[in-house]
């Protein structure tokens, strides 16, 4: 991956992340979302020290973002989070997304975090296949979990559980 630095995800880089969840949202296969939230609420939902952008060899193009959101403010579940990474169309087949997740299972692994979990839907094979290669394994399918365009969509439900933390 020559070329592609892995940052900090800041608020100068708002317009390009926000672009690619659009792109992403647009496709179809990426999330139950019909339209990317404002900077304001994206920024406010995602967990700060988790979340990341893969620049391109100048810095000023963002090629994909990854970021973590707690899935319960529960004490049981502080070690539990979700996460989405997305990158440019332009930028696929390039290990960008490879690299995102690097830096956020890295990111999690030190600040104590043992379980990196995510829904993908069954349609997304890039996605599941990219999750495998990264160490998540499949929990289950969620059928019939919500309606996304009118119709029933299923996700799977993957997590990497962290080998550091015991």
């Amino acid at each position: 991956m020559t070329g592609v630095r892995i940052d900090e995800l800041r608020p100068e880089h708002a317009e390009q992340v926000l672009g690619i969840y659009r792109a992403g949202i647009d496709e179809g296969n990426a999330t139950f979302e019909t339209q990317a939230p404002d900077w304001a609420t994206f920024d406010k939902a995602k967990l700060p020290g988790h979340r990341f952008v893969a620049l391109d060899g100048d810095g000023g193009r963002v090629l994909g973002w990854v970021a973590a959101s707690a899935v319960s403010d529960r004490c049981a579940y502080a070690g539990v989070v979700e996460h989405s990474v997305y990158v440019h169309p332009d930028a696929r087949g390039r290990g960008v997304a490879r690299a995102l997740l690097d830096a956020l299972i890295a990111s999690t692994e030190s600040a104590g975090i043992w379980t990196i979990q995510s829904g993908i839907f069954p349609e997304n094979a890039a996605s599941l296949a990219l999750h495998e290669r990264a160490g998540f394994r499949v929990i289950g399918i969620r059928e019939r979990i919500g309606r996304h365009h009118g119709a029933w969509r299923d996700v799977v439900l993957l997590e990497r559980r962290s080998s550091a933390i015991t």
